[in-house]
């Protein structure tokens, strides 16, 4: 497979960034996105040109560093997949790929396609933890918990914080991560005793670090490599409301 490759090129957060074409040739349908990428920068090396920067880690699908924006969106054309999940077989051969960074007042751009986004990473810092000592591992039926509010709770912990739905969003709203961080703890008593401290502490950083807000256009969900439903927004605004009038 032959690919034309449009990618965003920046030096630092401070220049001035521009599309820049690639030609790959002879890919595999079963190459990942990111080997793909590889490639093409084995190809640089070769040419004694400066590599293409890009953020990766784990490429297991849950380390959430591998953020891309290709053809207009995060992660590319598949559902529920991050970039490292993403093959070549998605595409058609010949095709021109468009691959740009995450984009959003709170993730400048570091260098070509990688932007900081430690971002997310303050606002789980701000309350996104349990500090109570639970000591060892409890007995199993100690504290009951329903089935539901297990299954709901490992859903919400299902976030990799990628920064998708912030990229996704018209807004650049932060809403998504952070609800999925609060949902978490909200729905295990475990989690109870800090509630009100969390999402007021939460919500405040996610502010403070410029995130915009939710308009309830449903984008983040759509893209969302996790499938983190837009309910847990719905329960941290109920979360919030609570903390604040018992303030």
């Amino acid at each position: 497979m032959d690919f034309t490759l449009k990618i965003w090129r920046q030096e630092n957060a401070n220049a001035q960034g521009s599309m820049k074409e690639y030609k790959v040739a002879d890919i595999s349908s079963d190459t990942s996105f990111l080997e793909m990428l590889d490639v093409l920068n084995q190809q640089l090396i070769e040419k004694n040109e400066d590599v293409i920067s890009f953020d990766n880690d784990c490429r297991e699908g849950v380390c959430g560093t591998c953020s891309l924006f290709i053809n207009g969106e995060a992660h590319g054309p598949k559902k529920l997949v991050t970039t490292c999940q993403l093959y070549m077989r998605s595409f058609t051969s010949g095709q021109t790929i468009y691959i740009e960074p995450f984009r959003a007042n709170a993730f400048p751009v570091i260098k070509d396609l990688v932007v900081d986004r430690t971002a997310l990473d303050r606002v789980q810092q701000a309350g996104g933890y349990n500090s109570i000592n639970a000591g060892s591992a409890p007995e199993a039926n100690a504290m009951p918990i329903s089935k539901e509010d297990a299954a709901d709770a490992f859903d919400a912990a299902e976030c990799i914080g990628c920064g998708a739905c912030v990229a996704t969003c018209k807004n650049a709203s932060a809403m998504l991560f952070v609800s999925a961080k609060v949902s978490q703890f909200a729905y295990l008593p475990q989690g109870r005793v800090e509630a009100a401290e969390r999402v007021l502490n939460m919500v405040a950083q996610m502010d403070a670090e410029g995130f915009g807000n939710c308009t309830n256009t449903g984008a983040c969900e759509v893209e969302c490599p996790k499938g983190i439903s837009l309910e847990n927004i719905a329960r941290m605004n109920r979360e919030f409301l609570k903390a604040s009038v018992m303030a």
